[in-house]
């Protein structure tokens, strides 16, 4: 039998998962100046932002698309520092 492989990349990822990520890497400030939602500007909490982007799709796709554009950044291979880089 073969294995169904989802080609949604946030499968299996929750809300709550993706907005701990952000605000641990970002902070509440950053986060709030790069998507402009008030939930992260005034008063932010993960509860009350939860609640709010489980309510709003087009706040919850903003999130995720930074979400995605941040995980394919921080994804980016970095070369040991004992690798000379390529003339360039």
């Amino acid at each position: 039998m073969s294995e169904f492989k989802s080609r949604d990349p946030l499968h299996g990822i929750t809300l709550e998962t993706i907005l701990t990520e952000l605000v641990a890497h970002y902070g509440w400030d950053e986060l709030g100046q790069a998507i402009r939602i008030r939930c992260f500007n005034f008063d932010p909490s993960i509860k009350s932002s939860l609640q709010f982007l489980r309510k709003t799709p087009w706040a919850r796709a903003k999130v995720e698309d930074f979400y995605l554009s941040y995980r394919q950044y921080d994804a980016t291979p970095v070369p040991p520092t004992d690798t000379p880089l390529p003339p360039g």
